[in-house]
């Protein structure tokens, strides 16, 4: 057997590989060859050109020089026509050898297992140089060199070489020479690791986001705007940074008293997560939902039904509306950033409206994108904005961006980095949620960590969900998006603006008017690997035969 570093040996020089390919055909069929070891102690760099390693016999270094191979006048080894090109082959060798040896010996599977020292040897291989059968110097006797007319009995001469070594050291067995190849191997090496790719990429897009925040410096002063832009192009990330950056003030602009408004518990949670850790006077005066903003201004909306659409989008904005007037200018806002805008109701832009300082040239700064919409609301602000595109992918790798590119408001320019494919899982809607966890078992076994997958459902929720919103409540279950040891379970209409890096999409929906919408946000989440499970076809009505076909849906 002939073991090289790597899969097939490269050799600097072409004597090295002649003298492989001589031991190949006349070594013994339990020998083991590496070519090019690399080895570097505190002293020097070794590079062994063959070490062989000989079951019942010992190890032997071997250097190996080609070409012209002789001895100077003064002892000195030189190699070619040249006079000034001085080699030292015994010292690389010996050297060499030691080096090796005592890297080994030093390895703690080595100590731990008390072995005694077994036989090392070096040797000197001239494959196109003659060396006479009385050659001899005091460091290097006939038995240690061998030349063009040795190579025949090459490994012989090997095995004697070791022969010849000291006889209190021992013959080594399979199981030392085993441990050795083991331990030129290495010891605890770095293995795959996805997770560090995306963080790689996450930097990237880091990067890439805080060059677009640009925009705000060329666009501060337009006081009323609205920034459109597909999934992934950094809109959240940049409504942060503008509500930090309009309440601290920058150059000549005073600080401003803002609220960043959005409409999601989880999206809410990640920006309050985010400016925890920000100076209290650097901080927005609100962050939070729309609700949220009415129960800061003493609203109860706990008791409400859910369903009661006449009262969360006319009533409750009718009661903010008539307190927002009556604030106190010290309560009221310079700005007012609203994030996933689209969500939002018609009549919840007055109460926002009012709650400004100067209704009439406050600043209103809203982030939207309609193919996000997947609530039946088709509310407008009621003054014009001035509108800015956003048409660069930077959040999702190139994979992923791709496969929801059809679904997206625009056409995305993809600026995030290559990852890994898009995996589709076709199942029936009845399996949709079993084979999504499926799914989510082969991500962790690849190496993801649990706080780096989530599994999003488009249809019934998946029953960890349902336990965790049970048992924790609203907030407590969002608040465990962050936790650090455990998949996160969710629902597509509850996840805009927020993203993980692995997620399992299980369409388990059924047909509706926003189901396109839907795939698109849920497809989007996924920063870096994406895996998509269910109906073929379902996905091909929902989604469009481009979709289909990005995901290999044929």
């Amino acid at each position: 057997m002939v073991r090289v570093p790597g899969e097939t040996p490269r050799f600097a020089h072409e004597s090295e590989r002649v003298v492989w390919d001589l031991l190949r055909q006349q070594k013994d069929a339990d020998w083991v060859v590496l070519a090019n070891q690399r080895l570097t102690t505190a002293k020097k760099d070794h590079e062994l050109d063959l070490v062989v390693l000989m079951p019942g016999e010992g190890v032997v270094v071997v250097e190996v020089k080609g070409g012209s191979v002789w001895i100077d006048e003064q002892g000195r080894w030189r190699q070619g026509n040249r006079r000034d090109n001085l080699i030292h082959p015994v010292d690389q060798a010996r050297d060499g050898k030691y080096a090796l040896r005592e890297y080994v010996e030093r390895d703690p599977r080595w100590r731990d297992s008390s072995r005694r020292r077994i036989r090392w040897g070096h040797a000197i291989v001239l494959p196109f140089s003659d060396v006479a059968d009385d050659f001899a110097t005091p460091d290097c006797p006939r038995w240690t060199i061998s030349g063009r007319s040795d190579l025949d009995q090459l490994a012989e001469r090997l095995r004697d070489v070791v022969a010849r070594q000291e006889t209190a050291c021992r013959r080594p067995d399979e199981d030392d020479l085993d441990l050795v190849v083991e331990i030129l191997s290495g010891r605890s090496l770095p293995v795959h690791d996805v997770a560090a790719e995306a963080e790689d990429r996450e930097a990237v897009a880091d990067r890439l986001t805080q060059e677009q925040a640009a925009l705000l410096s060329v666009t501060r002063l337009i006081r009323r705007m609205e920034i459109r832009g597909g999934a992934g192009s950094g809109k959240t990330i940049l409504a942060l940074t503008q509500a930090k950056d309009l309440t601290r003030g920058q150059g000549e602009r005073r600080s401003q008293r803002v609220a960043l408004v959005c409409y999601s518990i989880g999206l809410s949670q990640y920006f309050r997560r985010q400016l925890a850790g920000v100076p209290r006077h650097h901080r927005p005066a609100f962050v939070g939902s729309f609700e949220d903003l009415a129960n800061a201004w003493g609203i109860d909306t706990a008791s409400h039904d859910r369903n009661d659409a006449e009262f969360w989008e006319r009533d409750l904005a009718t009661r903010m509306t008539e307190i927002a007037a009556s604030l106190p200018d010290g309560k009221k806002f310079d700005a007012v950033i609203v994030d996933e805008a689209q969500d939002f109701a018609d009549h919840w832009w007055y109460p926002l409206m009012k709650a400004l300082r100067d209704e009439d040239d406050g600043g209103l700064y809203v982030y939207s994108d309609e193919n996000q919409r997947i609530f039946a609301r088709f509310g407008q602000p009621p003054v014009p904005l001035v509108p800015l595109v956003l048409d660069h992918n930077l959040r999702n790798t190139q994979q992923i961006a791709r496969a929801f590119g059809p679904l997206a408001p625009m056409r995305m320019h993809l600026r995030g980095a290559a990852g890994a494919d898009v995996r589709f899982v076709p199942c029936d809607r009845e399996g949709a949620i079993s084979t999504s966890d499926d799914q989510v078992d082969l991500l962790l076994e690849e190496g993801w960590l649990p706080q780096h997958v989530a599994l999003l459902t488009m249809g019934s929720r998946h029953p960890a969900q349902v336990e965790r919103q049970e048992s924790l409540g609203q907030v407590g279950y969002w608040r465990s998006f962050w936790d650090e040891d455990d998949v996160f379970y969710g629902h597509v209409l509850g996840c805009k603006g927020l993203e993980r890096r692995a997620v399992v999409l299980c369409v388990n929906g059924r047909t509706s008017d926003r189901a396109r919408e839907m795939l698109y946000v849920g497809m989007s989440r996924a920063t870096d690997e994406l895996v998509v499970v269910g109906d073929p076809q379902f996905i091909r009505e929902i989604g469009g035969d481009q979709v289909a076909h990005r995901l290999g849906i044929r």
